[in-house]
């Protein structure tokens, strides 16, 4: 991307977050299995509807107009906390840590120490472990314009070394939603936090993402070995993975490609070009049938792009609905899978009085 295309899209989404912010309201959503409240809030913006609960400090729902004005609710969840405890495989609209995405069989190492943490997809570690974020009950307090969410996690948690406290504030103004993470802690450790929402922008439940048009402007991506992990970095150029230009997500889905194969369909880190830490563009989607965008923006240094390859319809959605292979996308805005064990990628490390901040924003529009 140029910078002077860079400068105009930041431009954009200032100018949208700037606008009429949100009004924010606080209701009780049930309790988790072991008896403890659950609080949902909702931001409404009159362009935006977005409800965020403290279990997992998750997105819920969604709600986004289309190019004729109907409003559907475009992240795939589900309607009680019971079924979003009963799926420990989805992650749908959470918060994933203390390590989102992959680390190698669980191990890595740091100041000297080794470190094993538990292991629970196939023989790695998967967005936390066991136990991670997405399963625990978060603090939540209103802010101007949406909701602040704070878990503590204390020193051995999941393995992970250091007391961790974690602030995810989401903030709606315009048809922006913006989300702040801010993480600090006691002792070095490492940290990746990320949001796991799953988007279909004809509206959840309605048919598969593979028509839409995307664009991820990066030239790099982090090619994976058998079990998702990373081996390195490489060049889209000449791959399937090449979405430098607008292109049907379906259309190239199932070339002849083993990173294609490994995955079953789409479920890699892209390497953003820009510098870490600066507001840049990571993603931008496009639904035919309706009109609506979704644009990303981050000042992390990867995204995950993932095509709901692991959905299978069994397990019914909102309302009854169902959400079979391709129902939604995922876009993670994240440092590197594997970042511990691989001394070339953005360090994850974390310490004492050096507190990281980041900033992603899901950017909503419509086109005739």
């Amino acid at each position: 991307m140029t910078l002077a295309r860079a400068i105009l899209l930041t431009m954009t989404i200032a100018a949208s977050t700037l606008s009429a912010g949100a009004s924010v309201t606080k209701a009780g959503f049930g309790a988790d299995k072991n008896g403890t409240p659950v609080d949902i809030y909702t931001l409404t913006s009159g362009k935006v509807e977005a409800r965020i609960m403290t279990l997992g400090a998750r997105i819920v729902s969604l709600k986004v107009p289309d190019r004729n004005g109907n409003v559907a609710d475009v992240v795939l969840g589900y309607d009680t906390v019971a079924e979003y405890q009963k799926d420990g495989n989805s992650y749908f609209g959470a918060i994933v840590g203390r390590y989102g995405n992959r680390i190698a069989k669980g191990k890595f190492s740091l100041d000297g120490h080794d470190y094993q943490v538990p292991t629970n997809n196939n023989g790695n570690s998967l967005h936390g472990g066991l136990i991670g974020f997405d399963s625990l009950v978060w603090t939540g307090k209103q802010v101007p314009d949406g909701v602040e969410m704070t878990l503590v996690s204390k020193d051995g948690d999941q393995g992970y070394p250091g007391t961790l406290t974690a602030h995810v504030t989401y903030t709606l103004k315009g048809s922006a939603l913006k989300i702040d993470y801010s993480m600090s802690t006691d002792k070095d450790t490492v940290v990746n936090l990320t949001n796991h929402s799953y988007f279909n922008l004809s509206g959840e439940g309605n048919g598969t993402i593979l028509d839409d048009l995307l664009t991820i402007p990066a030239a790099r991506y982090t090619p994976v070995d058998s079990g998702l992990i990373p081996t390195g970095i490489e060049s889209v150029a000449g791959t399937p993975l090449d979405f430098r230009k607008p292109t049907p997500i379906g259309a190239r889905i199932n070339d002849p490609n083993d990173q294609l194969k490994i995955a079953g369909g789409y479920d890699h880190n892209w390497v953003l070009s820009d510098t870490p830490g600066v507001l840049k563009e990571a993603a931008k989607v496009e639904d035919p049938k309706t009109g609506r965008v979704l644009t990303v923006m981050t000042t992390e240094p990867g995204v995950q792009f993932y095509t709901g390859n692991f959905l299978t319809g069994k397990q019914p959605g909102k309302g009854g609905a169902s959400y079979p292979k391709n129902a939604a996308l995922c876009l993670e805005t994240q440092h590197f899978p594997d970042s511990p064990n691989h001394p070339a990628f953005p360090s994850t490390e974390l310490k004492p009085g050096h507190p990281r901040h980041s900033t992603t924003i899901f950017s909503f529009s419509t086109e005739k």
